[in-house]
């Protein structure tokens, strides 16, 4: 443990200094590959998992043609009020390559990602979300974890509007599930600024599956400011949907487990294939000219870092919750699972060439641009939006609250908790309606975590590097280097912030909208599962 801790105190030096290796940053983050055989896990602690990307039988990406595919662009729904949308969660057959066979996907609307939900601020709509999947699942359910025990159906969901500020009701509360067979209705008010906010299921103990199976798609919220700046629109707006996968050669969706059948769940999932928007290594064919590409990394556990292969800037313009003060220009930029990127690319001198969107150095997919001339009136305002920073004083409660793991190297695996409390114990998070708390997030554990609010926007103070051998003697923080404030494409508005080991990480968030019990958690989906999820209470 003495190790352990010298290392993340030495993480956060390095992290205060403005270098982090990758390791720290994520499981696997950089490698498409699995890990090596017996490597799974951290460094406490190795979980016996063995290297699941090489296994006979599954697809090597390295085989599949590239760019043969065209990049699909979702359907788009368009809200209407007074109308209700109607949105079907049903089994469907979809080919992720044109090389390899349909694969079998649990989908909204009948196609992964699903609908592209568009709706319009102050303009509320009401989405009937209908539970037509079969009722025994064709992942690995794990009886043991929280939520998903035998006496339970195997197939349950509740949709989650990612980022929306909704009554409890409305929310996707993971205790709310209903079975196959079902529909539930739930109302968005749309009352908040525009945004790529994002639906997928979150029923408790399966989401990871679920999720897996392929129940996501994007939700885009706009308002007249954002429709008045003059963005890349129409078609030179698209949306990008990444999400890593292992597939059998026959097609089939891989999960891997842990080789005990009576608790088949492991606490990180990385596939070696990659799909945008439902396709591995797609190509979209674009002209020379400006595109607005609003980016979700929906992966159960993969973190990406993006950038273009020849070296190419491009402008962030928005975040998790909306649009920055003003663009960042940025070559490269690191997504969490959940996290949303706004980026504004421009092709104009690449006219009659093309160029790859990586992860590090493996390519996700390539725009290939056109010959022609053609005339472009988008613009990025050197202004986005007036969006004051927060600082501590505007909190009048400060909560410190740790991000904990916990291991046995002999048979039980890695157990993620939050403040170290389990789901089902009493609430501690008790918030009053319209007040505004700055929340420290102790991260214990040697991953970076991507913590998630539901209900609230929220804006990252800073990072610290703590003593955390000190901590973990006497439960108190000393800081060892200086505070590191945000890069600036997240000092805007976020729904999920990163945790890095070895640091404390502050928000400030106001907690309005409406009363109720919500949940807060890790977005690593396996770690969500078991059980890196809390409920907060907001009271009036």
């Amino acid at each position: 443990m003495v190790d352990r801790r010298r290392f993340l105190t030495t993480a956060g030096w390095a992290a205060a200094a403005g270098w982090m290796p990758s390791r720290l940053l994520a499981h696997d983050m950089h490698d498409m590959h699995g890990a090596p055989a017996g490597k799974v896990g951290n460094t406490l602690c190795m979980h016996p998992m063995g290297d699941t990307s090489r296994m006979p039988g599954l697809v090597d990406p390295a085989r599949l043609a590239p760019f043969v595919d065209t990049l699909p662009l979702p359907p788009v729904l368009h809200a209407v009020h007074g109308k209700p949308l109607h949105v079907r969660m049903a089994q469907t057959a979809q080919k992720l390559h044109r090389d390899l066979p349909p694969t079998t996907l649990w989908t909204y609307g009948g196609h992964y990602p699903g609908p592209t939900i568009e709706a319009r601020t102050g303009q509320p709509i009401d989405v009937i979300w209908e539970n037509a999947l079969p009722r025994k699942h064709f992942l690995p359910v794990d009886h043991a974890i929280c939520g998903a025990e035998a006496d339970k159906p195997e197939v349950r969901a509740i949709v989650h509007l990612h980022g929306a500020k909704v009554p409890h009701a409305d929310d996707g509360y993971p205790e709310d599930w209903y079975v196959p067979g079902v529909s539930r209705r739930h109302h968005y008010a749309n009352a908040q600024d525009a945004a790529a906010l994002w639906y997928h299921d979150h029923a408790m103990g399966i989401n990871r599956l679920n999720m897996y199976a392929g129940l996501m798609g994007m939700y885009l919220l706009r308002d007249e400011h954002e429709l008045s700046l003059g963005l890349p629109s129409g078609e030179q707006e698209l949306p990008l949907v990444l999400a890593d996968r292992l597939l059998h050669t026959d097609g089939r969706l891989y999960y891997p487990d842990s080789g005990d059948a009576k608790a088949p769940w492991v606490p990180e999932v990385f596939g070696n294939l990659t799909l945008v928007n439902g396709v591995v290594l797609p190509r979209a064919d674009v002209q020379p000219r400006r595109y607005r590409l609003r980016v979700l990394n929906a992966a159960n556990g993969r973190f990406y870092h993006l950038r273009f292969r020849d070296g190419r800037p491009f402008q962030v313009i928005g975040s998790d919750q909306g649009l920055l003060a003003s663009p960042s220009a940025m070559k490269s930029i690191f997504l969490a699972p959940g996290e949303r990127a706004d980026i504004v690319v421009d092709f104009a001198a690449l006219r009659g060439g093309t160029v790859e969107l990586m992860n590090d150095a493996l390519p996700l997919m390539r725009f290939a641009v056109g010959q022609g001339t053609v005339r472009d009136d988008s613009r990025v305002p050197d202004v986005l939006r007036d969006l004051p920073r927060v600082t501590a004083s505007t909190a009048s409660k400060t909560r410190e609250l740790t991000l904990d793991e916990y291991s046995d190297c002999v048979a039980t695996p890695m157990l993620m908790l939050l403040n170290g409390k389990r789901w089902h114990d009493p609430v501690t998070e008790s918030v009053k309606l319209g007040s505004t708390e700055m929340w420290s997030l102790v991260n214990l554990t040697e991953d970076t975590h991507p913590i998630h609010l539901h209900l609230v926007r929220f804006q990252i103070l800073d990072r610290r590097p703590y003593d955390v051998d000190e901590y973990m003697e006497k439960k108190t923080i000393r800081y060892v280097g200086p505070a590191q404030e945000p890069p600036p494409h997240e000092r805007g508005w976020k729904d999920v912030v990163q945790a890095y080991p070895g640091m404390v990480t502050r928000i400030v968030a106001t907690f309005d909208g409406f009363p109720g019990r919500y949940a807060w958690h890790c977005h690593l989906a396996e770690h969500e599962a078991n059980e890196m999820m809390r409920p907060f209470e907001v009271v009036a």
